[in-house]
């Protein structure tokens, strides 16, 4: 049985009235098919290798235990570190996708069989952290345990992070399968915090340390249609900037309430600071409570932020979090290269905070970056075949240094601390839920991939279906067939890198101005290409079986960086269509750090089916001939030199 989030939502619209929300609306994901090509290949090996790599690595370091030893179900100690649980719990909400993708029976008796760990371990008000639970209270801060009491050490205990993690992963498994085990599980735990914490006498005043519970109440709101819970995520962010030092992250990274987005209330932030994945979950569940109460001031602040972050602290492929010490966002065009960090958790918090932001303003910037992260900063890391990680991403590597965080310059199948592996399990299943939206009868189209939808507009059931080689190739068939004759509008995103900006803002561009060709066919007729806000707005009536045909040229293209980026200076990146390319050493006789770019050095593109899982390779000739490949399948034949920025000759 499969249910969508949206169908939910609009049933509770209809049930209880609610009527304020995104004004855009995803067609979810237990509705869009994806057929073949590039993200079929990633979905399957997502579903066969990476989700079954992903459990049998929890069980193996006995994640899943810690809940029967905390239930009571066998003797045993905790296994791990205070926020592992929200690692089983992410894992099980990319299962939950991945059931909404292909339905698998021993799967769906697997998830039952944990949800029955996970609610043996929850205790009986509701409280659910399995640590504390098998260790009792802890004397002190410094054990990094659980705290002195219930949410005592909530700057470092991650108790409401973990929940959030789990109200996320029950929302999905309802979804996907219609059951209210997980769901129960949550909404208990829900209701324990929302008799503990808040403003009236007798509760506690808790800052979220680490943000994230405030996306998921959200969630168990809409599918719940509960008002405390989105009430508590409004008391959670209204909470920040009140004065909580944060002594003990204060002194591990010098960086003070900022390290938490703590340091002023968020009306009065204006620039994005501190841990990028936290900053960012943040962030969206801002721009959600901005939606859900049409609150202009919170609007305001995210919008700044974003324009902070964007155009002043993002790196070419969409990483962000440029620092290591913190995790956190640096300076303004603070951007090194072999140091750089960019976490996948933070590209993936970036691409869950760029939709939203879609979603609020249907502006079409907020999805050239969700490509640009989404192609680059997030599928780098993960390994071709789908069971290695990366927890940074740099734009260099000299095949030896250490990246940070403890980890060798080579992909890992697991870490100490697994947040991105278990974050890329839970965000990979879910894409097709990105690819179209809906704003009452508009059809938004705003990623490209062979797949196949219904959706209902303007009264009729309309089937899409979108054939493409994109990312490699521009060309992008788009078949548009209504029940019968109907008139709506069909917005297909045109990519900023289509229209000469390869990011919003001035932090990158192109070093020749050259607008790429864009063509326009449906039914066979040429057809002028108007781009509004970033779309091409076809209105129309529509009769079955009508076609469009959309090719965007993609010209290979010179990046540089904006001058205040210093560590970019004189250097130039490669980009063809979505997709940043780096060398490496194997392809460069055994050196990558020393290339160098003649002006308008001319690459070409060569088609490669068989290699790093097939690509579009960039060549170039001459006496020193260079080979680029993506970014993102750098690392997958060992470690050797590799680097995004190329100096150029005579600079």
């Amino acid at each position: 049985m499969k249910h969508s989030f949206w169908g939910f939502f609009l049933l509770f619209v209809t049930l209880r009235g609610f009527s304020q929300d995104y004004p855009i609306t995803p067609v979810p994901l237990s509705q869009v098919k994806v057929q073949s090509g590039f993200w079929y290949d990633r979905l399957e090996r997502a579903r066969t290798v990476t989700l079954p790599h992903a459990f049998h690595k929890l069980e193996e370091t006995g994640k899943f235990e810690n809940f029967a030893v905390a239930g009571g179900l066998k003797k045993g100690t905790f296994n791990g570190v205070r926020f592992d649980e929200s690692d089983v719990y992410k894992v099980v909400e990319g299962a939950a996708y991945s059931l909404q993708n292909r339905y698998d029976a021993k799967l769906d008796r697997y998830l039952d069989s944990l949800i029955t760990l996970f609610a043996a371990a929850q205790e009986p008000d509701g409280y659910l952290y399995t640590i504390r639970t098998i260790f009792g209270d802890s004397t002190g801060l410094k054990d990094w345990i659980a705290g002195p009491y219930r949410y005592g050490f909530e700057n470092g205990s991650h108790e409401l992070y973990n929940v959030g993690h789990l109200y996320e992963a029950a929302v999905a498994h309802f979804q996907a399968t219609g059951k209210r085990s997980l769901l129960e599980v949550a909404i208990k735990n829900a209701n324990h915090l929302v008799k503990t914490i808040g403003p009236k006498p007798g509760q506690i005043i808790v800052v979220p340390g680490h943000e994230e519970i405030e996306i998921a109440l959200v969630k168990l709101y809409r599918v719940t249609g509960t008002k405390n819970y989105l009430d508590l995520a409004r008391f959670f962010v209204d909470m920040r900037g009140r004065g909580d030092k944060r002594a003990l992250f204060q002194d591990a990274h010098n960086l003070g309430p900022a390290y938490f987005q703590d340091h002023k209330p968020v009306v009065q932030q204006n620039e994005a600071v501190g841990h990028a994945v936290r900053a960012q979950y943040l962030y969206a569940g801002m721009t959600d409570l901005a939606a859900l109460q049409n609150d202009q001031a919170i609007r305001d602040v995210v919008m700044k932020i974003w324009e902070d972050a964007t155009t002043r602290k993002q790196y070419v492929t969409g990483g962000v979090g440029a620092r290591e010490n913190g995790e956190s966002f640096d300076d303004p065009y603070v951007l090194p290269n072999d140091a750089a960090y960019a976490e996948t958790c933070a590209a993936v918090a970036n691409l869950l905070w760029n939709h939203r932001l879609f979603l609020l303003t249907g502006e079409s910037k907020y999805m050239d970056v969700f490509e640009r992260v989404l192609y680059n900063g997030f599928l780098g890391g993960l390994s071709l075949q789908g069971d290695k990680f990366f927890y940074v991403n740099p734009m260099s590597s000299n095949g030896k240094k250490d990246f940070g965080n403890g980890q060798p310059a080579q992909r890992s199948p697991w870490f100490g601390i697994n947040c991105c592996p278990s974050n890329v399990v839970r965000f990979l299943p879910a894409l097709p839920g990105y690819i179209y939206a809906l704003r009452n009868n508009e059809l938004f189209v705003n990623l490209f991939a062979d797949s196949q939808t219904e959706v209902k507009l303007a009264e009729t059931a309309v089937k899409i279906q979108q054939q493409t080689l994109y990312p490699w190739d521009g060309a992008i068939k788009l078949t548009v067939s209504p029940k019968k004759a109907t008139a709506f509008p069909v917005l297909i995103r045109v990519p900023g890198w289509a229209t000469n900006q390869p990011m919003p803002g001035d932090l990158y561009r192109y070093t020749t101005p050259q607008t790429p060709a864009i063509k326009l066919t449906i039914n066979g007729k040429a057809t002028p290409v108007t781009v509004e806000n970033g779309y091409l707005k076809l209105q129309r009536t529509w009769k079955p079986n009508d076609v469009v045909m959309l090719t965007l040229d993609m010209p290979v293209r010179e990046v540089v960086a904006n001058a205040k980026v210093k560590a970019d200076n004189g250097k130039v990146a490669i980009e063809r269509g979505p997709i940043v390319y780096c060398a490496e050493g194997f392809d460069n006789n055994g050196q990558a750090l020393n290339i160098t770019q003649t002006p308008n050095q001319h690459y070409t593109p060569e088609v490669r089916k068989g290699f790093l899982g097939g690509v579009t390779v960039l060549k170039t000739q001459g006496a020193k001939p260079v080979t680029l490949i993506p970014y993102y399948a750098w690392n997958n034949r060992g470690t050797t030199e590799m680097t995004v920025w190329f100096g150029q000759m005579g600079k």
